[in-house]
């Protein structure tokens, strides 16, 4: 079996065909499912974000399961494959591990360097977990991912190459003027209460903001955030919670608004936007009003910048600004860790798909000798217990010593490129029993299943 990635994201896809593409949770949920009913694939896991689909799995035929990947994709995206297919993009092996690691270091996001893919790596884990649909590979895969994205923050500074999406929006609405200064007192709507809503309200208040109001469809997740805001020992900034039936209210009395719902259609429309400018207009409102759509699909309707007042910076704005970001010279550095995990995560497997192998065959040779030591005993029966447990332990020995070498050496070279062919010729030089090693790899495989489920 073998590692697959197909997929698309703001570098191979436009804005619009990734705003159609998106999947909702449940969606996300019945792909890895058909995906694993599906022949080539024995184990899924799909990462969803608001710039990113890609699909993961294990696979036993390489263009089969391209060909069924890209299916399902289309099929739950509701994109036609015809149209899809241009923009999607297919790693296998460790080209799909070096992509991965890749990406949970922030070096494949729209601004080079952001964390938070780290959490939503974390959550793709998790749902393969929770569905069974993530087995020993993907399980192994997500979690070194997460590991490799945390040792390239922490020993890197990566983190000053980029931005988080929420920083990098405001410093585009700010237009050049620090990001501090330009929200200073400014009244802050916040659309959406999810892991970006609440960076968004947190960076919010950092820099600055008078007064943060989040609205959203859940009232209890509304003041779970706003109570976050104005505990003790926070940013000191004034927040309330608000139903969505308020946006419209709220929406005239903002200066800034950052929406990232998982709507899957507009949340404002023209109309409300228009609304609000008369209201603003009416308090004597000079500055323009600032919003910022991060959602995928979009929640502000993209005419809204054809109106006079209004700012508007979304996710297809965004990328247009990122393509254009300095790189930092941390990055050459990252992409070496990357490099090197690639590497280790590989012998490793390698390694690991010898191990069942190795097993068996120590199993079969401890077989021979309880058989041998029975024939023995029935020949010398005069020997006593002391005696017998004596030959018993130096026949173990000899075998022992004789296995030692060929295995430590076997396990070496498997781990080593190309070395995924020493496991059959381990069976075939010693006529082991193929079912006996299958028996072996799924025993391990519900072990590891057992150790994993819940591990994120």
């Amino acid at each position: 079996m073998s590692l697959l990635v197909v997929g698309l994201s703001h570098r191979s896809a436009p804005v619009s065909v990734l705003e159609r593409a998106s999947l909702a949770a449940d969606t996300q949920a019945k792909l890895l499912q058909d995906t694993l009913a599906a022949e080539p694939a024995a184990e899924a896991s799909v990462l969803a974000t608001c710039n990113r689909i890609e699909l993961y799995a294990d696979v036993d035929k390489f263009h089969a399961g391209v060909a069924e990947l890209s299916t399902l994709l289309a099929r739950h995206s509701g994109v036609g494959l015809e149209e899809l297919t241009p923009y999607l993009y297919v790693h296998y092996e460790d080209r799909a591990v070096h992509h991965l690691f890749s990406v949970a270091c922030g070096l494949d996001s729209m601004v080079i360097g952001e964390g938070q893919i780290l959490g939503q790596i974390k959550d793709a884990l998790a749902l393969g977990q929770e569905l069974h649909t993530a087995g020993r590979l993907l399980n192994d895969l997500f979690q070194q991912s997460l590991r490799v994205g945390k040792r390239a923050h922490s020993e890197t500074g990566i983190d000053q190459a980029g931005q988080s999406l929420v920083t990098f929006g405001l410093e585009q609405l700010a237009q050049g003027a620090p990001v501090d200064t330009w929200a200073r007192g400014k009244r802050a709507l916040v659309i959406g209460a999810g892991s970006m809503s609440s960076l968004a309200a947190a960076t919010l208040a950092r820099v600055g903001v008078s007064e943060v109001v989040v609205c959203n469809r859940t009232p209890e997740r509304a003041e779970r955030l706003v109570q976050i805001l104005t505990e003790p020992g926070g940013t000191g900034v004034r927040a309330r919670a608000v139903g969505m039936e308020a946006a419209g209210d709220e929406l005239t009395r903002a200066d800034v608004v950052v929406s990232c719902t998982g709507a899957t259609g507009l949340v404002l429309g023209v109309g409300a936007v228009e609304t609000a400018l008369k209201s603003r207009e009416a308090d004597g409102a000079e500055a323009p009003l600032a919003l910022l759509d991060l959602a995928m699909p979009r929640d502000i309707d993209a005419a809204v910048h054809r109106l006079d007042g209004v700012r508007l910076v979304d996710i297809e704005s965004l990328a247009e600004a990122s393509a254009d970001a300095p790189m930092a010279a941390d990055v050459d550095q990252v992409r070496t860790i990357v490099s090197d995990e690639v590497a280790a995560f590989g012998a490793a497997q390698r390694a690991a798909h010898i191990t069942p192998t190795v097993v068996a065959l120590r199993a079969m040779a401890a077989d021979v000798v309880a058989g041998e030591v029975a024939r023995l005993e029935g020949r010398l029966p005069d020997l006593d217990e002391r005696q017998r447990a004596e030959v018993a332990q130096t026949v173990r020995r000899v075998v022992d010593k004789l296995l030692h070498a060929p295995t430590v050496r076997i396990k070496e070279l498997a781990a080593e490129p190309g070395g995924a062919g020493y496991a059959d010729a381990l069976r075939t030089l010693f006529d082991l029993d193929p079912e006996t090693v299958a028996a072996v790899s799924r025993a391990d495989l519900n072990d590891a299943n057992v150790k994993n489920r819940g591990r994120v």
